[in-house]
């Protein structure tokens, strides 16, 4: 008997992940699961949807809660036995005017975007099917020229980087935004961009360990989805969230041996940019 095909946003109860998962539950062949930190924000936005005549499941995920991983990715496991889309979305953003210290903003930042990030891939990578499709939710914040320092940047795109010595990198920058080195140090004053980054760097390493995985066709992207109107921006962006789906839900949706992108930053409008050279304006 067939397996059920499984599909996973993290952080999907608004914005962007909302839209993803509305955009897989009209095109994914089978069950898709909206995840939240909040269960009753998360039950909330699953019955709009199904106001709207689309089938999300839902289940509780908070991306900084080890036993709430490890809950959901038992239940995965002992239910559907894999998966085939996961798409991490979830992700936080301090406003320029913030009045937090800028080490608590780079600490609170990188756990969520990178270690919560990090620790949902460990817990599910696991349970990925042949032929699965990974979407990590990068953005314009996350190429490489953002980051002022050569030596840092330098060290972000070593081809000899492994995912520890990219975990220490970030260390070292939340110990220099809590120092208050951050710029003489090269790592400038974004704890957003320095986060986004990271995501970039650890799907070029996901995607050098997939290909030399026994389950075949194992493919992870980053995808930046415009500067949309969303809580993060305070609603000053530019596209809807719908359109800010696009991109994200594409990548999630990738035909079989599918030759590009694989293990590359896609922008908005579907097209694989460089996050080595430098970045043409576009948004």
């Amino acid at each position: 008997m067939p397996h059920t095909k499984v599909a996973i946003v993290t952080g999907s109860n608004q914005g962007i992940g909302l839209e993803i998962v509305k955009n897989l539950c009209e095109k994914f062949p089978g069950v898709v699961f909206l995840t939240s930190r909040d269960i009753r924000k998360g039950e909330d936005a699953v019955e709009a949807l199904k106001k709207l005549s689309l089938k999300p499941e839902y289940h509780q995920l908070d991306v900084l809660d080890k036993e709430s991983i490890a809950r959901f990715a038992k239940f995965i496991k002992e239910k559907y036995g894999g998966i085939d889309v996961l798409v991490n979305n979830a992700a936080i953003a301090y406003q320029v005017d913030s009045p937090e210290p800028f080490g608590e903003q780079a600490e609170v930042t990188l756990t969520t975007n990178y270690f919560g990030l990090l620790a949902v891939c460990h817990a599910l990578f696991p349970l990925l099917r042949p032929h699965a499709r990974v979407v990590n939710l990068s953005s314009s914040e996350g190429h490489l020229s953002k980051i002022p320092g050569e030596a840092i940047r330098d060290r972000l795109r070593d081809p000899d980087l492994t995912e520890e010595g990219l975990t220490c990198l970030v260390k070292e920058f939340i110990d220099s935004a809590k120092a208050g080195t951050y710029n003489e140090t090269g790592w400038g004053r974004s704890s957003y961009r320095v986060s986004k980054n990271a995501v970039n760097a650890l799907t070029f390493l996901q995607q050098k360990a997939f290909d030399r995985d026994s389950r075949s066709d194992i493919v992870v992207n980053a995808v930046h989805p415009g500067f949309c109107t969303t809580n993060m921006t305070r609603h000053k962006g530019v596209l809807t969230p719908q359109q800010g789906a696009d991109a994200p839900a594409y990548l999630a949706l990738l035909p079989p041996n599918v030759s590009q992108p694989r293990g590359q930053y896609v922008w908005k409008d579907r097209t694989i940019v460089s996050w080595i050279e430098p970045l043409k304006e576009r948004f």
